[in-house]
């Protein structure tokens, strides 16, 4: 039976990096700093986009914040696939399997 704590633990890192090397540990932190700078620099030009919206001088600069933030949100599922055929690729095939049936 799970204690508390490791509930807890478990709800705020629900991939939990036991049993990984140091390296696997170290890819695994990129590829999610990797997804927050993507995700953050998609809605921060979304912002940006809807700001320069306001003035008609700025429409295509707002635009293309637009477009930018878009081709960044479609990145993010590219690094998440990325992460699980890394995973693929040195044998952690249940892993993958598990966070599938999730």
């Amino acid at each position: 039976m799970a204690t508390k704590a490791h509930e807890r633990r478990h709800m705020f890192e629900p991939h939990s990096n036991e049993g990984l090397s140091h390296r696997e540990r170290r890819a695994y932190a990129a590829f999610e700093i990797a997804y927050t700078l993507v995700d953050f620099g998609a809605a921060l030009c979304f912002v940006v986009g809807s700001v320069l919206f306001f003035w008609e001088a700025t429409m295509v600069a707002g635009t293309w914040a637009f477009l930018v933030g878009s081709v960044l949100f479609a990145a993010k599922p590219s690094i998440r696939l990325a992460r699980e055929l890394r995973k693929l690729g040195h044998g952690r095939t249940s892993e993958v399997a598990r966070k599938a049936a999730d």
